[in-house]
């Protein structure tokens, strides 16, 4: 299994250069296409201006090499799909894949993927809340690997608890629907949400939280990272995608960042990488510190 996740890239007309950075949106939309993923992971914000149906025609556009490999699009709803009253009915039409489902389970081998709704409450007592719940204790035996989808992080960095209040209520009403079953579930659990332009990158309980939030929109520098967060690196901005492999019962994830947004040629470099073994009893972190260029192939 081949993937990519990543999120936050607002795309809008390329004129609009304020909230995202057109260039380096388009250029790394084009990069997760030469990847040839079998599925692309969206974490949220795909759109600057959900209601608006520019944006999602600018996002057609942008994103068509994924289409020609034939990549599988699995999104989630972020702060800015809801924006307008056309904001969830266009989100629905540009993914048809999952159905007219604001929430929903895909299952792809021995990976299943959980994606959750922003825009509905996630208590306990709430009808995505009592579907989360059933969906983790009814995982099929094949699933090794859960991944899970949410914008709004379900783990922050220090800055975004003091300025930002992350994480909020619900998604911390979600983390607790997890981790209270988490003791019955073989499968292994990465959480991958947005929200923040930026990187970060947690392990609690054995689970794997990944901010990632640089696919184009305005980059929020991190200057403030408690000790939690297990990326360290300092450069700025942090545009960025996720490679993630999954094979002989183990998965591996890079994360590509991109050098240097202001170049003449762009290019990623792997600033971090993580590997989780089905077998054994946690995951095993790979330090971040190391780094190599990559030029994605054409």
């Amino acid at each position: 299994m081949h993937l990519v996740a990543y999120g936050d890239t607002r795309f809008t007309d390329p004129s609009i250069t304020g909230v995202t950075n057109p260039r380096v949106r388009q250029w790394l939309a084009e990069q997760i296409g030469r990847q040839h993923p079998e599925a692309v992971l969206l974490t949220g914000d795909t759109p600057f201006h959900g209601g608006d149906s520019a944006d999602w025609e600018e996002f057609q556009r942008e994103t068509e090499s994924w289409r020609k490999v034939g990549a599988l699009e699995l999104p989630t709803t972020g702060n800015h799909e809801l924006l307008g009253p056309e904001g969830i009915p266009n989100y629905l039409k540009n993914f048809p894949e999952i159905e007219g489902h604001l929430y929903y389970s895909a299952l792809l081998g021995s990976v299943e993927v959980i994606s959750l709704d922003t825009s509905q409450p996630s208590g306990t007592s709430s009808g995505q809340g009592r579907w989360f719940a059933s969906q983790i204790d009814h995982l099929p035996r094949q699933v090794e690997f859960l991944m899970i989808l949410y914008h709004i992080p379900w783990m922050a960095d220090r800055q975004s608890q003091i300025i930002a209040g992350l994480p909020s209520k619900d998604a911390l009403a979600l983390r607790e629907i997890l981790e209270t079953r988490l003791p019955k579930i073989r499968a292994k659990v990465v959480v991958f949400n947005g929200h923040i332009h930026n990187y970060e990158r947690f392990e609690r309980r054995g689970v794997e939280y990944v901010v990632t939030g640089g696919g184009g929109a305005v980059p929020y520098p991190v200057l403030l990272r408690g000790g939690g967060d297990l990326y360290h690196d300092a450069a700025f901005p942090v545009y960025h995608y996720l490679v993630v492999e999954v094979a002989n019962h183990k998965l591996h994830a890079v994360m590509w960042k991109v050098k240097d947004p202001d170049a003449e040629a762009l290019e990623v470099e792997a600033k971090d990488d993580f590997t989780i073994d089905a077998a054994a009893a946690g995951p095993r972190v790979t330090p971040a510190h190391k780094t190599r260029s990559h030029t994605p192939p054409d």
